[in-house]
């Protein structure tokens, strides 16, 4: 060993290897660098055109968003007689209907979208987002019972619920159907009820189990406590829109982290009379209100998890918990819908650029002034 390690020293009269890094222009730090001379002009101008790009992009967005056409219908009072309904848990299961009428002064033109927009109702709820099995809902053979959907997973027999949770369960299924009034007819406005879903979540994370049929796919399974029919007859009209890759479902699965959202139903199909879009007239919202629709208070539910999981399973009535339905009617820009908080910000932020160059400006003139009196004297 002693031989090995004396063979690893140099010899006298070599030169010892050199640590230094090489003679490179990279290893020696010496590659071309842009260093920023900071002068007035230059931070003055940059401030400058900050403000100038932020004003205009704001402006714009402004502009944009007041031109989008949106009238919003609350039905929550017009529908009372249904919320009352609900109040005796014994009837659960019957549907109650209301309309309400409203008119339009002036034509919406161009594509129309139709959304249902509730109040105080609180997706973003701890135990309520996470209350979902993605792997049941990509179509595979999962534990439901390992999973976090609980109490909404098994019923008490071991059957499995299809789709399983607590998001799942509250689905929004008030059914809402747009009539014209025009001659003393009715006529009912064509509403396209696929093609509103996220591309990526209609083809990547929503898939149907893997089967010759959907009811044969989802046998052994039973549907949520709440809902009236089984997840492959959710549209009896389109066979390609059931099961988990149906709109409606889908659309709401993506949950909101506000009490108060929208999410879109429906667009108007541009044929016949509504061509161009909806004309000025007289119209009518007919209103199927279901059982889901006094999941409203599903906040209220979820504060009861932490004490009673069972608790859940029972009916509740939407007025105690002072939630509030809309259905809204809106038509689109560049730039999305009707919300001018971008538009809004980007003002703020030109103004707040715009200001700080004129402050620096005169903090700038002040010193260059006291500078030439100390330079006279």
């Amino acid at each position: 060993m002693e031989n090995k390690k004396a063979s690893f020293l140099p010899r006298e009269g070599e030169a010892q290897p050199s640590r230094c890094p090489d003679n490179s222009a990279f290893k020696q730090q010496r590659l071309p660098a842009w260093k920023p001379q900071l002068t007035i002009a230059s931070v003055l101008s940059s401030f400058f055109l900050t403000g100038a790009f932020c004003l205009t992009v704001g402006v714009c967005l402004v502009l944009s968003a007041n031109s989008v056409r949106e009238i919003q219908i609350d039905y929550s009072d017009k529908c009372s007689d249904c919320s009352k309904l609900r109040e005796n848990t014994s009837n659960w299961n019957k549907e109650c209907h209301c309309s309400v009428n409203f008119t339009l002064k002036e034509d919406i033109l161009g594509d129309v979208f139709m959304y249902y927009g509730l109040q105080n109702f609180y997706q973003n709820h701890r135990r309520y987002v996470i209350s979902r099995s993605d792997a049941q809902l990509l179509g595979r053979n999962v534990n439901i019972q390992r999973s976090s959907c609980a109490p909404f997973s098994t019923y008490r027999n071991g059957t499995p619920m299809a789709p399983c949770g607590a998001i799942a369960n509250s689905v929004f299924n008030d059914t809402i159907d747009l009539f014209y009034n025009r001659n003393s007819s009715m006529i009912q406005v064509p509403l396209l009820k696929t093609g509103n879903s996220w591309w990526t979540d209609k083809n990547v994370k929503f898939r149907n189990p893997e089967s010759y049929n959907l009811s044969s796919a989802f046998a052994g399974t039973a549907r949520p406590p709440y809902w009236q029919k089984p997840v492959y007859l959710l549209d009896e009209e389109n066979e390609r829109n059931n099961g988990f890759v149906n709109d409606d479902f889908i659309i709401w699965m993506r949950v909101s982290a506000f009490a108060t959202f929208r999410n879109l139903y429906r667009r108007v199909q541009r044929v016949r009379h509504f061509a161009e879009g909806l004309p000025a007239g007289n119209y009518t919202f007919q209103i199927s209100y279901s059982i889901l629709s006094d999941s409203l208070g599903l906040l209220e539910r979820c504060r009861e998890m932490e004490r009673n999981l069972n608790t859940l399973l029972s009916d509740f009535p939407v007025t105690r918990f002072k939630g509030r339905k809309h259905v809204i009617l809106s038509t689109v820009v560049w730039s999305g819908g009707s919300n001018p908080f971008l538009g809004i910000a980007y003002l703020a932020s030109g103004t707040a650029a715009t200001l700080t160059g004129f402050v620096i400006t005169g903090i700038h003139l002040k010193l260059r002034k006291k500078k030439t009196y100390f330079q006279k004297q």
